[in-house]
Parts: structure tokens; sequence; C-alpha cells
């Protein structure tokens, strides 16, 4: 059986016990109509246990229900452990909100599923925006992000200078062979128990999202882009092969743990690590522990050009909204530059359009985190978009880790394309 979004059903919260969590909450149709004759519609999100993000989010809702009278939006947020299985039970009940977010990589699926339909926003709207905040699919725009996160190396600038190792930057990136040898010297140095932290502890959706961009870089992917109907050759071809002996590699050769601790970050300031790999989350705990000595690194470059993962949490319209006209109007107000400013103080997180961006005091030319713009802008390649996205996360999840465990890399990668073949098999490709 195929494990695509559409049939997780049988998750850790019954569907019932959804359904009856938004009864409860007021919140079991898509749209409905108050006393004043306006249209009330209702806004999930993934936010129920991120008071700073869900602020922002219940400022624009509220911002919007006093600049007018026609239409009314209500807020319903869930903790994002149990939201997926909420939107999946929803839609098999028929009781979808009108507006959703939606994990960037999941837009693909659920638009396939029915879930989400396309965005009719003003002309021009989206004319600054990072292409990875943005869910496009078959060329229709589903969804919006107000905002994204940038990958990157960590370290400092005393230790790789007293190694002798060339600090890289966006325009002049490590080459492999340079991050080979950097690597080298600073297990050499015997001044810390692992030259690199890439995260290995995390699981998931990390996987995918922090390993893929190498194996793309060393010129695979999980997919073949050009039809989305075959992963043969991409993730098993003689480029993937390279990356995974790259990664296994480096646990082999000692440079970093098979199983990294559970806060890189805290191991990296507390002198476990000489580089670690993370995401511009982590960038006020190292300046404050290192100050002036933090150096933020790109990713090296292993022959076709570094990459990170793009695409965070976004906004899209149901298809089973009854008032797409109220939908429209609040997604086209929530694009209002300000809010995007908004998210990214409140957050630190990386501004999804330009104009909001110039108006941050950090992303802005010259701002303390300008480079995380700069990395999103020329680096960032957002997970395959295609509706099988969910089961080839699955499926790469598992490989890289057996890959880290230790076992024979072409085996795993062959029967890891042969799993998602036959899956796109069995769903017909995911033809829309």
């Amino acid at each position: 059986m195929s494990s695509n979004t559409r049939r997780l059903t049988a998750s850790s919260i019954a569907v019932a016990s959804i359904i009856a969590l938004a009864a409860c909450s007021g919140t079991t149709s898509a749209s409905s109509s108050n006393g004043s004759g306006s249209a009330t519609i209702d806004l999930w999100t993934h936010n129920g246990g991120n008071t700073a993000e869900l602020a922002v989010d219940q400022k624009i809702v509220d911002d919007f229900n006093a600049s007018q009278t026609q239409y009314k939006v209500k807020l319903t947020s869930f903790p994002q452990a149990s939201y997926n299985d909420a939107v999946v039970a929803a839609a098999t009940a028929k009781k979808l909100p009108c507006i959703v977010d939606i994990d960037a990589p999941n837009v693909p699926n659920w638009a396939w599923a029915g879930y989400l339909a396309p965005l009719d926003l003003p002309a021009g709207t989206f004319s600054d925006q990072l292409p990875s905040t943005m869910g496009t699919v078959n060329g229709k725009v589903y969804s919006y992000g107000h905002y994204d996160v940038a990958l990157a190396m960590f370290s400092r600038k005393s230790v790789l200078d007293a190694a002798g190792i060339r600090i890289p930057t966006v325009d002049k990136p490590w080459t492999g062979a340079e991050f080979a040898d950097a690597l080298a010297k600073l297990k050499a140095t015997g001044k810390f128990p692992y030259a690199l932290d890439l995260g290995t502890a995390g699981t998931g959706e990390w996987i995918p999202y922090a390993y893929s961009p190498f194996l793309q870089s060393f010129g695979g992917d999980l997919i073949n882009r050009s039809d989305y109907k075959s992963a043969d050759g991409a993730l098993n071809g003689p480029a993937a092969l390279k990356w995974a002996d790259w990664m296994q590699g480096l646990v082999k050769d000692g440079y970093m743990a098979q199983k990294s601790g559970a806060d890189s970050t805290a191991d990296f300031v507390n002198g476990k690590s000489a580089i670690m790999y993370s995401g511009s989350w982590a960038s006020d705990t190292v300046t404050k522990a290192f100050g002036d000595d933090a150096v933020v690194l790109p990713p090296p470059d292993f022959g076709n050009g570094p990459k990170i993962g793009g695409g965070s949490w976004q906004w899209g319209m149901t298809q089973q909204c009854s008032s797409p006209a109220a939908a429209t109007a609040y997604l086209t107000f929530a694009h209002q530059t300000k809010y995007f400013v908004d998210f990214s103080k409140t957050l630190g997180l990386i501004p999804a359009t330009a104009a909001a961006a110039a108006a941050t005091t950090n992303y802005a030319a010259g701002g303390k985190d300008e480079i995380y713009l700069q990395l999103a802008k020329k680096f960032a390649l957002v997970r395959p978009v295609t509706p099988a996205y969910p089961y080839i996360s699955s499926v790469f999840q598992k490989a890289t880790q057996d890959i880290l465990s230790g076992g024979d890399p072409k085996a795993i990668l062959d029967k890891a394309v042969s799993d998602i073949d036959t899956d796109l098999k069995q769903n017909g490709d995911y033809t829309f």
C-alpha cells in the first residue's frame, strides 16, 4: 500500500478525535454566515504550541477583521504534531476550513489529493517573492509563505586560521576537495572530538531537508525532475553513489559521529565539533557564544554548485472553501509587507520578499543576517515538486540512516529507487 499523504489516516490521532477537536473549536465548516450577513471563514494553523508565531497569525486575523465588515476570519490552532492528521481527517469528513497552512514540501501532495485550490491573487503579488517560499505546482501558485530559513555551516575564524584553512564565502565556497582537506586538518589538531557535526541525530523531514542538498550538489537527486516519473539514475546513479560513499566515509574516517548529540548547536558551542551544519535558527546562539569569531559558511560545492533546502510553512486555500472570495481577500490582505516584517522580527527568520528584507535591520544590505538571505537566493532548491514527495521522503530517510550505519550504498539506493518507482506506478505517476 502506498504511503502518500492522502492515505496517512492511520495515525496517532484517530479521525473521530480530530474532527471532535475541530468541532469543540467551533470550526466544523469551511465557512458560514453570521448575524450581520457577512461570510465567516475558518483558518487553521499548526502553531498551537508556538506562542510567538501564533501571536503574529492572530494579529493579521484581527487586523483583517477590523479592516472591513464583509468577511470575518476565525483562527484555530493545533499542535504541530497533530496538525497534518487534523487536515487529512477533516478532508476525509468534508470539514476542511477555508484557509490552512502547509509545510512546503507537502503542497503538491495536498493539491493532488484535492485539498487545495490554486490561488487567484492580484497580478504582481509575488513579483519580489523568494521562489522557495511559493508553492508552485504545474505552473499554478497554490500557496505562499511569509518566511524561509537557510541551511549553513558554522565555525570559528580563529579555529580555521590556526589550521591554515581558507574561510569560504558565498561567492567562493569550498570545493569538495577543499572541504576534505579542511576536515583532515581539523581532525589532525586533536582539539575536537569531531571535526564535523551534520546533525545525524535528526530524524524525519530533517534528513531529506539537510542531506539531499549534498546529493544534489554531487549531481544526483531524489527523483528525475524532468518528468517526476522515476528515481532511477537520479538516486542510484554514479553521482548518488559518490554522495553515499562520501556520507558513509565521514563516519568511517572519524570526521563525524554516526549519531550526533541531540543538540548540535550546544555541542558546537561546547567545543565538541569544529564545524557545525545547521540553519539560520542557530545564528543567535552561535554569535552569543563566540561573538566576532563566529563565521557562517556556505555548504561546499561538490561539482554542481552548493545547494541548500528551501521552503517552510505556507498559506493556501482549500477546495472545500464555500467562500473563495473571503479566503482570497484574506490572503491578499495578509501579503502586506508589514506582516512579512513582523514574522521576521518576531521569529528571526528570512523575510520572503525583497521589500520586507529591505525594511528589516537584520536582513537589509549590511545586516547581520543578510548572509542567510544570500544563501537562500543563490543556493536554495525546493524539494521535488511531486505529490509523491511524502513517500519519497520516507524512503530517503531510511536509506540515509542505513548508509550512515555502514550498509552497502548501491544495494540501499537500488532498493530505494525500486520502492519509489513502485509507488509511482501504483499511483499512476500521481497525475493530476
